[in-house]
């Protein structure tokens, strides 16, 4: 007995599912930071973010994987493959459905990849602050007849509700291990890359209709000035001049308040006055171009 509390567990966990089920919002609130974006629009997530959680008994290391949708350009095809790809390089599978919703076409399709996977699947049911707990078990009902599942564990990523009932559930399904990271890592992703991100979601929510998903952001330039200011300097791409222009909006207004609220969240993340430069520039059609999805940033994952 003793001897079994001693061992220490440590291994890798998918977090898959439909678009919008609070996958980001999940794996930020098991962090205790913020790794990945979140925003009520879909497909928000584009790569996979790991996240690492030390515990005393454990090192779990979480992947946001881009929601599972039906894809409209060659970009949505990639994000689909990396998060189905990941289900057999994990210890086990979180998979993310929202309380407020009996199972949908998107549901039935990721369940179905379940079917041969020897990983352990669990069902995680987000959003349980949504809806009263009498509604909860015709749903649970419903998936366990659906699928197998190991374990099935209602939680509301939002306000934190059984998290550690979900990483006590989870651990058990991981094998005896190393620290496979070091005790401070958070993330796998350099600042760059959340920069990129940070910006890219203020777009997502200061923008509507075909601008968010057609932008993508890269970062030109980062240095640290001797006044203790980090100098960014950042290009968000789009696809058409039309939009170029939504997002400058009317004398520079748009992209002035996409730049403020994105320079407030980057120096919360780094600690330091930051001066943010943004520029728009037109790339048509760059979501269906595999060489322009590869230049920024969106690259398969090996």
């Amino acid at each position: 007995m003793t001897e079994e509390k001693s061992s220490f567990k440590s291994g890798f966990v998918a977090i898959v599912g439909r678009t919008n089920v609070g996958k980001s919002t999940l794996l930020n609130k098991l962090a205790g930071r913020k790794v990945a974006i979140v925003s009520e629009k879909p497909q928000t997530t584009r790569n996979k973010i790991l996240c690492v959680l030390n515990r005393e008994d454990s090192q779990v290391i979480f992947l946001d994987t881009p929601g599972i949708h039906k894809p409209k350009y060659r970009l949505g095809e990639q994000m689909v493959q990396q998060a189905l790809g990941t289900l057999k390089e994990v210890d086990a599978v979180l998979f993310l459905v929202e309380a407020n919703l009996p199972p949908g076409p998107g549901d039935n399709y990721i369940m179905r990849q379940f079917q041969d996977l020897a990983t352990p699947v669990l069902l995680v049911i987000n959003k349980i602050d949504l809806v009263r707990r009498e509604e909860l078990l015709p749903l649970i009902e419903q998936y366990s007849r659906m699928y197998n599942f190991s374990e099935i564990v209602p939680v509301s990523a939002l306000t934190g509700e059984n998290l550690s009932r979900l990483l006590d559930a989870v651990t058990g399904y991981l094998p005896e291990g190393p620290k496979y990271f070091p005790e401070d890592m958070v993330t796998d992703r350099p600042e760059t890359f959340i920069i990129t991100e940070l910006i890219r979601e203020k777009v997502l929510h200061l923008t509507s209709e075909e601008v968010p998903h057609s932008v993508a952001v890269v970062i030109e330039e980062m240095e640290n000035r001797p006044n203790g200011v980090v100098a960014v300097r950042s290009i968000i791409y789009t696809e058409k001049e039309s939009q170029k222009a939504i997002l400058i909006g009317k004398g520079g207004q748009l992209l002035k308040k996409i730049g403020q609220a994105a320079r407030e969240e980057i120096e919360r993340l780094l600690g330091a006055k930051v001066f943010l430069e943004l520029w728009v520039k037109v790339k048509p059609g760059w979501r269906n171009k595999e060489a322009q999805i590869r230049n920024l940033g969106y690259r398969d994952e090996e």
